[in-house]
């Protein structure tokens, strides 16, 4: 971790407001070196490992740097999956948040007209993945003239699902004359590539020295096994680590579906999380698993991306990844944020040549241990049962902070009535105790209009626009029940 803090960095007011909201008090490692670079407006290729900060590290001056006055989007970020998409989505809000700056999610499996009627909005940042975004493009949804700043975040990954050839087309689509930054925790020949052809003298930056030597917070350790013996291995090993929080990965759906049942049947609180599950059910088991409503996710690689939970203490992968790339994304999950984690292994007889591959790309043996004895279990069951008999303590969300204090608030007038964002802040600004500064995010829509209202200002609004006109129109407002 570095010495310096944010207020170190030309940032604006606003966006030293959100990260103090946030609880950001002092940049890591790829924050201090991406954010002073990114705010000179240099192309960057940054290595650097999962759990190290990078999503602030391009969301903070990103936030900075878009203008609130231009309607079209003006940053766009790949990322690699749904998940991820919404994650990184959350983020930008967040930081952006007294800025008012409005980040619009679009990935695959939601309505298309809905994304459509996003798009219509004021919105600065784009965050999607590369399918979804790409259609946007040809259908002519998607406006990029205005398209400054380009992020391509999870690049290994985005090559290892197959997503390169889609990049590199939404890329040629792009204006020339912008900033692109590529974040990804390995650099493959390919990827090594897709900077030389998109970039203009980027920027090397490199966190870690090789790909998974997260060794100084991450315990690897393996355990040679038979395939018909994982189920009472896990159930031993589950007692022996009392893990606070864990994964455990399976190779396909069906091998999730069937450790998840297993331990179900234990009466282990557990989720499970596969593509054959629904979008909306996948989004739904991951915020239960950051709040801590249960300790156990059992998943495919589906979930070895785009999990920012800091307090993952294990990783157990109950199949053995076939590339050695995912075997680093998988304990990725643990040993963030400068917390330590396990990461334990399963591996059967005939896995030798995945283990021999895994080793090599990550520069070091992974330690063999035994399996837990009888003793060893007897002597921590009670213990084990103790925890397991615990209601979990839901956590509190990282923004939880920041959003305290801010009332949605609905005006039944919005694009028809011809109204804009500063027909609405010039009116609301001059109400008595009510500055620039206590309106949020600004979402005008054909016959409605929704604004953040922050500070705990919004009751003062309501009674205040009784009697008070926008733009020589008098709007009904309320408080908006539900997001919009």
């Amino acid at each position: 971790m570095s010495e310096k803090r944010f207020n170190d960095y030309k940032l604006s007011e606003d966006i030293i407001r959100a990260l103090e909201g946030l609880g950001y008090a002092q940049p890591t490692d790829v924050q201090n070196q991406v954010i002073p670079a990114a705010l000179e407006k240099k192309d960057l290729t940054v290595k650097s490992k999962t759990g190290s900060g990078k999503t602030a590290a391009f969301g903070i001056p990103l936030c900075e740097m878009v203008e609130w006055e231009e309607n079209k989007p003006q940053a766009l970020i790949l990322t690699p999956t749904r998940e991820l998409a919404l994650q990184v989505n959350e983020d930008i809000t967040n930081i952006g948040r007294f800025k008012r700056i409005k980040a619009t999610p679009l990935y695959g499996k939601e309505s298309f007209s809905k994304q459509t009627a996003q798009l219509k909005q004021k919105t600065h940042v784009i965050v999607g993945t590369p399918g979804r975004v790409m259609d946007h493009i040809e259908r002519g949804t998607l406006e990029l003239e205005r398209i400054r700043y380009l992020v391509i975040d999870e690049a290994d990954e985005m090559l290892s699902m197959g997503f390169i050839e889609q990049v590199e087309k939404i890329v040629q689509k792009l204006p020339k004359s912008r900033v692109t930054l590529l974040f990804s925790a390995t650099l493959p020949k390919d990827i090594e590539k897709l900077c030389h052809k998109i970039m203009k003298n980027p920027v090397n930056i490199e966190i870690m020295a090789a790909p998974g030597t997260t060794t100084s917070l991450i315990d690897h350790s393996l355990i040679q096994v038979k395939e018909g013996d994982k189920p009472k291995l896990l159930q031993d090993l589950l007692v022996v680590e009392n893990p606070d929080s864990c994964i455990i990965f399976g190779r396909t759906q069906e091998q999730v579906d069937k450790v998840y049942k297993q331990l179900d049947e234990l009466g282990f609180r557990c989720g499970k999380i596969h593509g054959g599950m629904e979008q909306e059910d996948r989004f739904k088991v991951m915020n239960e698993f950051r709040k801590g409503a249960f300790r156990y996710l059992v998943a495919t690689d589906v979930a070895a991306r785009g999990i920012d939970i800091d307090s993952i203490s294990h990783v157990i992968n109950y199949d053995l990844p076939q590339d050695s790339e995912g075997y680093v994304h998988r304990t990725g999950r643990t040993g963030r944020a400068g917390n330590a984690g396990k990461a334990i292994s399963f591996a059967t007889p005939n896995e030798d040549k995945f283990l021999a591959n895994i080793e090599g790309y990550i520069g070091f043996e992974i330690r063999r241990r035994k399996m837990p004895s009888k003793d060893e279990v007897s002597l921590r069951q009670a213990a084990f049962e103790k925890k397991l008999s615990v209601q979990p303590t839901i956590k509190k969300d990282k923004n939880e902070q920041l959003n305290k204090g801010i009332m949605k608030l609905c005006f039944n007038g919005g694009k028809k009535k011809k109204l804009r964002a500063v027909d609405f802040v010039g009116t609301l600004a001059r109400i008595e105790g009510v500055s620039a500064e206590d309106i949020g995010i600004i979402t005008i829509q054909d016959n409605v209009t929704f604004i953040d209202i922050l500070n705990g200002k919004g009751p003062r609004i309501i009674e205040v626009m009784t009697n008070t006109t926008v733009k020589g129109k008098q709007l009904k407002v309320r408080e908006a029940k539900e997001a919009n």
